[in-house]
């Protein structure tokens, strides 16, 4: 979720479920090292539970980076082994990453060396053509002697030449009975399962068999799917606008909006909704009213018959 799940995103999500733990996009270890540290992991208080999510594949380095977000406040830190992109394969980390097991587990042992927070691990169920099950059974018992408790498993494989990080959410057959199996054969770890889930019916339906149900993109289009019953859609919208109030002026309306362009999905609102988000001239005010003003257009009766 690399360029999504921003501070600001994160903090509308939080608006709409209470404590559904949230994750930072995934933060490279040489953009904490050789960039602006407060940029990348400064957040709200009112984000926990808050993960860091850590790309790398140098285990003093991960160490050093995991630190940081133990300082800054983080609840966890989890490493991204799934991440399938030609980008993340040229610096020797993301899914790549599966098939070295052994160097995998130093980096969390380094991790757990240096910080006391749970360290989690995110992957694939295999890599390439690499498809039984005992690639992945054996992935998780080696990482897991090294301390981590946590496996977040999208069950489909990485191919990592030919397909496109898209066409890696979509091509490769999802296989939710492989993590159903890790969590038979692992009892005592929490397994967390991610890929294709879309509606809450489904996400009770893996919580038969799992400990935890992991939405990416599904939650960024249609957050209301997290919705817990605590607020309702305008009561979202005016916590956020409160949220603007308090940004410093050089931060834009127009990035806290994008990522709530997807409120109103399914509803007869939302083309209305995201046309009047979405819209230059009214971004380029600046104006925090924005929010209120799609809210009553919105919600109004008038207005749904004109969205309709």
């Amino acid at each position: 979720m690399m360029d999504w799940t921003d501070r600001h995103c994160r903090y509308f999500l939080r608006q709409v479920n209470a404590t559904a733990r949230l994750y930072t996009e995934m933060i490279t270890t040489a953009a904490l090292m050789h960039g602006d540290v407060d940029r990348h992991l400064r957040f709200s208080v009112a984000e926990h539970p808050v993960a860091l999510q850590l790309g790398g594949s140098e285990p003093e380095e991960l160490a050093r980076c995991a630190k940081l977000g133990e300082q800054y406040g983080y609840d966890e830190i989890n490493l991204n082994i799934g991440c399938p992109s030609e980008r993340v394969q040229k610096g020797a980390f993301g899914a790549c990453l599966m098939a070295e097991p052994q160097l995998v587990a130093q980096c969390v042992a380094e991790i757990r060396d240096k910080v006391s927070l749970p360290v989690t691990v995110k992957h694939r169920i295999g890599i390439d053509a690499v498809e039984h099950y005992d690639f992945v059974r054996q992935f998780v018992a080696t990482v897991a002697k090294a301390g981590c408790e946590t496996f977040i498993v999208h069950a489909r494989n990485a191919v990592l030449k030919g397909l496109s990080p898209k066409e890696n959410r979509e091509i490769p057959p999802l296989k939710y009975d492989y993590v159903y199996r890790l969590k038979r054969d692992f009892p005592a770890l929490q397994v967390v399962i991610n890929g294709g889930i879309t509606t809450a019916e489904e996400i009770l339906e893996h919580l038969r068999h799992v400990d935890g149900v992991m939405l990416g993109r599904a939650a960024y289009h249609n957050p209301w799917v997290l919705a817990d019953g605590r607020r309702t859609r305008a009561e979202v919208v005016q916590a956020m606008y409160q949220y603007c109030l308090s940004l410093p002026p050089k931060d834009s309306i127009r990035a806290v909006a994008r990522h709530m362009l997807g409120l109103y999905h399914g509803t007869r609102r939302a083309r209305l909704w995201r046309r009047m988000l979405s819209d230059s001239t009214r971004l380029a005010r600046n104006d925090p009213r924005l929010l209120l003003e799609a809210l009553d257009a919105a919600e109004s009766a008038g207005s749904i018959m004109q969205a309709a």
